[in-house]
């Protein structure tokens, strides 16, 4: 276990467990600002947040299309009948460099194809910032993606505010079925409580800043993504958390037209990824302002 602290907040994380973030606390109070987790879990899913490399959420059709030819690949979760997740979030990283306020963590994997993928995590004055990035190592080029699956406390009062333009419907297999307008309990132009009714759901067209409220914790995080036009939002019902993940392509991009989001990486090539999340206490029980 790697420990993070700066004035204001603790993280917690588990190179060896997916390259995984385990807990981010405020010092203060000890309240949760990642969704609260047995250190000694041995799945990323039970953790924090964990990297989604070299691509996010579900591929169809046992593989997809590279210029070389087609790549086959299997399911890797007892969980879902599709590859999910890319392979990274299954192996063990590795530190390259570590201080008191921040850790540089590397995985060099040849599943499916050879790539590199490094996570430089940092906290400074209550902002935890997270960069992501794969380099491609394989001779032959394929397609990347990447994205960041947290994991955030669900209080009956919590509030998110997350632009977006559409959102992908998905069908029994959680697979997309076509692109709509956002409807009204799934809207978070302004800031919104959070469904009560299943969402599993990709959205598209996001400008990357996330606002998340949470009055009976006593704070607000306002987080910014960059490499990411899409966000993923689930809400499961009657569960103490949510996710947001801030994702560089929208779910099965591998069989959309045009593989929105993805990258054609030839060798040694790169792309990346940033996400950071301000803690910002709220003072007398009143929330901050909204930022500009």
């Amino acid at each position: 276990m790697i420990e993070l602290e700066d004035d204001l907040t603790h993280l917690s994380l588990d190179p060896a467990v997916g390259g995984s973030l385990v807990n981010w606390t405020v010092r203060a109070s000890g309240q949760p600002l990642l969704r609260p987790n047995d250190p000694h879990s041995e799945l990323p899913g039970k953790l924090g947040c964990y990297p989604l490399v070299p691509w996010s959420n579900r591929i169809a059709n046992g593989g997809f299309e590279t210029p070389d030819g087609w790549l086959a690949l299997a399911p890797n979760s007892p969980k879902d009948p599709f590859p999910i997740h890319g392979s990274a979030w299954q192996q063990p990283w590795h530190v390259v460099s570590q201080t008191a306020q921040e850790v540089v963590l590397e995985l060099r994997c040849e599943t499916p194809f050879a790539y590199r993928a490094e996570q430089r995590i940092r906290l400074s004055n209550g902002e935890l910032s997270i960069a992501l990035r794969v380099t491609h190592l394989a001779e032959k080029a394929a397609w990347h993606g990447l994205g960041l699956h947290p994991y955030f406390p669900r209080r009956p009062d919590t509030r998110l505010q997350a632009t977006a333009a559409q959102v992908w419907l998905s069908d029994g297999t959680k697979l997309p079925t076509g692109l709509a307008a956002v409807p009204p309990e799934w809207d978070f132009r302004v800031l919104n409580e959070l469904p009560e009714s299943l969402v599993d759901n990709g959205f598209c067209q996001w400008d990357g800043h996330c606002r998340i409220e949470q009055p009976e914790l006593g704070y607000t995080l306002e987080c910014q993504a960059t490499g990411a036009d899409y966000f993923l939002l689930y809400c499961p019902p009657g569960l103490g958390f949510f996710c947001i993940e801030p994702v560089s392509h929208p779910v099965n991009a591998h069989h959309l037209p045009g593989r929105p989001g993805l990258k054609l990486l030839e060798h040694n090539q790169s792309v990346q990824l940033n996400f950071n999340l301000k803690y910002i206490q709220n003072v007398g029980g009143g929330l901050p302002p909204m930022a500009a």
